[in-house]
C-alpha cells in the first residue's frame, strides 16, 4: 500500500468536466422538448452516455485506476447494453 500512486487532479480539470455535465444535462433536456420521433430516447441515451463516461473517468478516477478495474467496468456496460437491446427488440417486435 506504501508504494500506491495518488494523482492529483487539478480543480480546473473538475470545474471543466462539471461544466460539461451541466451542459449536456441542458442539451438532453432540450432533446427531449424537440419532437424527433423515435429518435428522441436514443438522443437522450446518447447523452447519458457521454455524462456517464465524464463522471467515471473524472469524478470516480477510472482513467487512473489499474487496467482490470476499468476492463470488469467495460463489461458491466457490456451487459447493460445487451440488456437494453433485447428489451428494444422484445418491444419492437411485439
Amino acid at each position: 500500500m506504501q508504494n500506491d500512486k495518488h494523482h492529483v487532479v487539478p480543480y480546473r480539470a473538475y470545474v471543466l468536466v462539471l461544466a460539461g455535465l451541466i451542459v449536456l444535462t441542458l442539451l438532453s433536456i432540450a432533446v427531449t422538448e424537440i419532437d424527433l420521433g423515435s429518435l428522441t430516447v436514443a438522443g437522450a441515451l446518447v447523452f447519458a452516455m457521454v455524462k456517464t463516461y465524464l463522471v467515471l473517468t473524472y469524478f470516480m478516477h477510472l482513467k487512473y485506476d489499474k487496467p482490470y478495474i476499468v476492463i470488469m467496468v467495460v463489461f458491466v456496460f457490456a451487459v447493460l447494453v445487451v440488456t437494453v437491446v433485447v428489451t428494444f427488440l422484445d418491444y419492437l417486435y411485439r
